[in-house]
């Protein structure tokens, strides 16, 4: 991979200084008990393993498939939980916003804003997340080229209050989810891996989203699993700044993305492994 000329910090972390940092958590939130039990097993790991870890949850599903399908507790009591989470586990925090309106809110509470990738091109989103002064996660849309990327990292660094945009942060994570492929498929070129970190930020693999099928399961999207991790370690080997996914203690039941998720009890191994892979890429 290409060295990064600008490292993002994200609350106590970096992310770009050659450490791995892991961004993991429920797709959408629950209840404050699920909640916590998923961010405490995520804390722990993250003391095992020493790697620096982001909770990672969605008050909001904004681009479910069906009008039917529930979409999570809303912003003001998905704030609630995800600051309980702070509080409870000194997790930084994440979310998804979908709306210019939401940023300025979301960054009160979030330590990491994220764009959902059909929203990669809002230019008022994008500007929006920029003004907060927060670093922000953007996920590249699933029908964007690697390189035309730079112009949405571009709306968030020229929004960026000029203070913060100076220096060595870069502000911004650049985040790979899969590519469409006809209907119903997405594939991952890991070319677009190195292709993004050349734009000049930090790049984020989601592994989770990656192994999704748009509408699979006709009301809902659909995916497998099982390849995640080898998908991760694909990732890894190409020398990722950050990998995304999400875990639930049974990812059947969860009301979003379930298909897509990592059980909750093999996110210990799955992270042993990865880990192990990313010190061998880094003594290369």
């Amino acid at each position: 991979m290409p060295p990064t000329p600008l490292a993002t910090q994200v609350g106590p972390y970096r992310c770009g200084d050659g450490q791995l940092m892991i961004i993991a958590g429920p797709c959408v939130l629950e209840t404050d008990d699920l909640t916590l039990r998923i961010a405490e097993h995520l804390r722990t790991l993250g003391e095992k393993h020493r790697v620096d870890i982001v909770f990672k949850a969605s008050f909001d599903k904004a681009n479910r498939t069906s009008l039917n399908a529930p979409r999570g507790p809303g912003i003001e009591e998905g704030l609630r939980m995800l600051m309980r989470v702070r509080e409870a586990t000194g997790l930084p925090v994440t979310t998804d916003i979908h709306l210019p309106d939401q940023a300025a809110i979301v960054a009160e509470v979030c330590d990491l804003l994220q764009i959902p990738a059909f929203l990669a091109r809002q230019t008022d989103l994008l500007v929006a997340a920029g003004e907060t002064g927060k670093p922000v996660n953007v996920k590249k849309g699933q029908f964007m080229a690697p390189d035309d990327m730079r112009f949405a990292l571009g709306k968030i660094r020229e929004s960026r209050p000029r203070p913060s945009a100076a220096g060595t942060d870069s502000g911004v994570l650049l985040c790979e989810r899969g590519t469409f492929f006809g209907y119903g498929r997405l594939v991952n070129d890991m070319t677009a891996l190195p292709l993004m970190r050349k734009l000049g930020a930090p790049v984020v693999y989601d592994a989770t989203h990656s192994v999704q099928r748009p509408g699979g399961l006709g009301g809902a999207t659909g995916g497998n699993r099982e390849m995640v991790e080898p998908l991760a370690r694909a990732a890894v080997a190409m020398g990722i700044d950050g990998l995304f996914f999400e875990t639930h203690p049974d990812p059947d039941r969860s009301p979003s993305d379930g298909p897509n998720m990592v059980p909750l009890v093999e996110a210990d191994g799955m992270l042993e492994r990865l880990l192990r892979l990313h010190h061998c890429v880094r003594s290369l």
